[in-house]
């Protein structure tokens, strides 16, 4: 499968070194299946969000940031409804970019250099003009800062069985030691499979993904008082100081700053 809202066009046989599409989810298109492409593709997120999971971990993608998934990386999407979003498609080697998934800020620059790109017949692409526009997208791509938004993810059963309670029933904030009895295991050996299977400990790993929910979430609309109580947090207060450690700015800062990039 070669990706959402595309009318059937397979971008993997355009030998363009730079390829875009504007798309708008419709209802019932919100999850996409796991797919590949030979091209590295960019998601950009213009409204909405989109989640993006590979092998071994999951991407959130807010409003005017972007998941870089290089060529042959299987992956599945989930966006929220009515999200606006375009693909951009690069054919290997055309520009250096990182060798690993990933979420990039994207500048205003680099967002209309690709939107730009979208509105452009094959034929445009092709010309002095349109290849001079690639070239400058392909000059700015590089430079956009790397963001932490992913969640650590595993197929081991028991981290898989955890991401879907948490999921399914964020507000009850399981411990390790319910997790533990849950389990049959002891604390110390469940600490130690998270920190094999994520690399991160139980607290940090559970806080990201706190931090991702929160994230859709905000982006749906929702109050951040009603986050806070829907992720199972005491006060709001308690709830903007987890949000704030983990992206250095309040919910609402943070919102603002989506809205005006």
């Amino acid at each position: 499968m070669h990706g959402l809202g595309l009318g059937g066009f397979d971008p993997d046989s355009q030998q363009d070194a730079a390829v875009a599409f504007s798309v708008t989810v419709k209802e019932g298109e919100q999850r996409i299946p796991v797919h590949h492409h030979r091209k590295g593709q960019l998601i950009l997120a213009l409204k909405g969000a989109i989640t993006c999971e590979v092998e071994h971990a999951r991407w959130m993608v807010p409003p005017h940031h972007a998941m870089w998934l290089p060529g042959e990386v299987a992956h599945s999407n989930c966006a929220t409804a009515d999200a606006q979003l375009c693909f951009l498609f690069i054919e290997p080697w055309s520009v250096v970019m990182p060798e690993h998934c990933c979420t990039l800020k994207i500048s205003a620059l680099v967002r209309e250099l690709i939107l730009t790109l979208a509105t452009r017949t094959p034929a445009q692409r092709r010309e002095p003009a349109g290849q001079r526009l690639v070239q400058v997208l392909f000059d700015e791509l590089p430079a956009q800062p790397q963001m932490h938004l992913q969640l650590p993810v595993s197929a081991h059963p028991k981290i898989r069985q955890m991401i879907t309670t948490m999921e399914n029933n964020p507000a009850e904030r399981q411990t390790l030691a319910h997790w533990a009895q849950l389990f049959a295991m002891s604390e110390r050996n469940l600490a130690r499979l998270v920190v094999k299977e994520t690399g991160l400990s139980f607290r940090r790993w559970r806080h990201q993904m706190q931090l991702i929910l929160a994230l859709r979430l905000l982006i749906e609309g929702q109050p951040v008082q009603q986050i806070a109580q829907a992720l199972g947090y005491d006060s709001t207060t308690a709830f903007i100081t987890m949000f704030k450690k983990g992206l250095g700015q309040t919910p609402g800062r943070y919102m603002t700053g989506l809205g005006e990039a």
